[in-house]
């Protein structure tokens, strides 16, 4: 990718080549295409897609300990041509409240359409099940999709002694496949059996983690405790999603657990104000899904109080502990991103309005030419000042400042007088990269968190369906 640091040179050599690698992209990617790749050590296969290679960024899945009012397993249908399991289920104790974040994509899925509907009708009181199942995406299938939603709801209701309305889908896949629901039928009794198991509540959140796998390279999970009024709470949480995935939610699913006892109203208002700056604030490649679903569950087994109002200052430590869990499994998303080798912060600060300011993030973070920079080590700010420009927001170019971690790039809308090549270069092999930008216009600010684009995300999508 890129030899030794450069020996420091002059200031003013140091301004040149600093505007000459700027404003000359394409230099600079003939220049990184035509090197030689340094090779590696091997890398461990990931449990999901065959061929694919664990990201370098992954983290390990965390332990999750019991949470009471809640069971979960998995199986395979056989949605994969390959062996593994692509169905998941979780099973909730009476009672138990739901509140839910979807897709804002025209054309959305069967079973968004579903848990949309039936959440409203219901208000989020009383939902028993959760069926999930990868390989097929069953969105743009129409009448017969949407039947088939219905028909795995209706058989998990019958196992599970509850109504239609009472049992949540969720799909990941291909799109434009119609959902065989006879494959998940004829799991149910398995899964009724392993649900009855003694299975440790980690393995089961972990089995999960890797169930709703597509082209994901390793399970995400997070957990942490909590407390309401002097009482324990636990929350805990997977998500899946590595391609597709851009603010407005992401091909991504995610499903959070907690033993707190809330109100569904409650419910949504907390997931609507976290999602915003969590799975929101992501960007893989700015395509949005048909797909994507957040939904969260309160059982009410920890014994603490019920809390049915917004504004209940018991609260406060829950609201926190629960950002906490959204956001490390949407960086998490991120890590995984398809063909991901650098976990990149974008901040933009100086910005005319928060809409404005998360706007110039996302196009920086959303760039393929900034993204493509940062996968060959290269602080191209030329390339960000680009990104910033086209958005039509706010900019004052003569104020315009940018950071690669504490490294100044330009400052007052022109190459730093402190520019440092080596220094720069050096920074940039890190895997985990800062980008700064002022745009002096205001006082907002926002993030958003991407990765780099490299070859292996072509090689990803290349051969999806295959």
């Amino acid at each position: 990718m890129s030899g030794e640091p450069k020996k420091p040179v002059s200031t003013g050599k140091a301004i040149e080549h600093a505007f000459e690698k700027a404003f000359d992209p394409l230099a600079t990617a003939i220049k990184r295409a035509t090197q030689p790749t340094l090779s590696a050590a091997p890398t461990p296969a990931a449990p999901g897609k065959p061929g694919l290679k664990v990201s370098p960024l992954a983290v390990p899945f965390p332990t999750i300990p019991t949470i009471g009012g809640v069971e979960i397993t998995t199986a395979r249908a056989g949605f994969y041509k390959h062996q593994r399991d692509d169905l998941t289920v979780f099973r909730f104790a009476r009672g138990t409240t739901c509140a839910g974040v979807f897709t804002r994509h025209k054309v959305g899925s069967a079973p968004v359409d579903w848990c949309r509907r039936h959440l409203e009708a219901s208000g989020g009181e009383d939902v028993r099940a959760l069926v999930v199942n990868a390989g097929c995406a069953n969105a743009f299938t129409g009448k017969a999709g949407a039947d088939a939603a219905r028909r795995t709801a209706s058989e998990v209701a019958k196992r599970f002694g509850c109504r239609q309305r009472d049992v949540m889908l969720a799909s990941t896949g291909v799109i434009g496949v119609l959902l065989d629901d006879r494959k998940i039928a004829a799991r149910l009794h398995e899964v009724e059996a392993r649900l009855d198991g003694d299975t440790t509540a980690t393995e089961q959140w972990a089995a999960a983690g890797r169930g709703i796998m597509t082209t994901d390279t390793f399970p995400k999970g997070s957990y942490v405790e909590t407390a309401i009024d002097g009482f324990k709470v636990r929350i805990a949480g997977i998500a899946k999603g590595s391609g597709m995935i851009a603010p407005d939610m992401a091909t991504m699913l995610a499903f959070i657990v907690t033993d707190a006892n809330i109100h569904p109203t409650v419910l949504r208002a907390l997931l609507g104000l976290h999602v915003r700056t969590t799975f929101n604030s992501v960007t893989v490649d700015g395509d949005t899904s048909t797909n994507d679903t957040c939904l969260l569950f309160a059982t009410g087994a920890s014994g603490a109080p019920r809390i049915g109002r917004v504004g209940d200052r018991r609260l406060k430590d829950f609201s926190a502990a629960l950002d906490k869990v959204m956001l490390d499994l949407a960086h998490q998303l991120v890590r995984d991103g398809e063909g991901a080798t650098k976990f990149v912060r974008v901040t933009v600060d100086g910005a005319a309005s928060p809409a404005s300011a998360r706007k110039l993030a996302k196009s920086i973070a959303d760039s393929p030419l900034v993204k493509t920079a940062i996968a060959g080590e290269d602080a191209n700010w030329g390339r960000v000042v680009m990104a910033v420009g086209k958005t039509e927001e706010p900019v004052d170019r003569d104020h315009l400042a940018i950071r690669f971690g504490p490294h100044v790039a330009a400052i007052d809308g022109a190459v730093s007088p402190t520019y440092d090549e080596a220094k720069m270069s050096a920074y940039m092999k890190r895997p985990e990269i800062d980008i700064s930008v002022d745009v002096g216009s205001g006082r907002a600010s926002a993030t958003v968190w991407t990765c780099d684009l490299t070859k292996g995300y072509i090689e990803i999508n290349g051969d999806y369906r295959s």
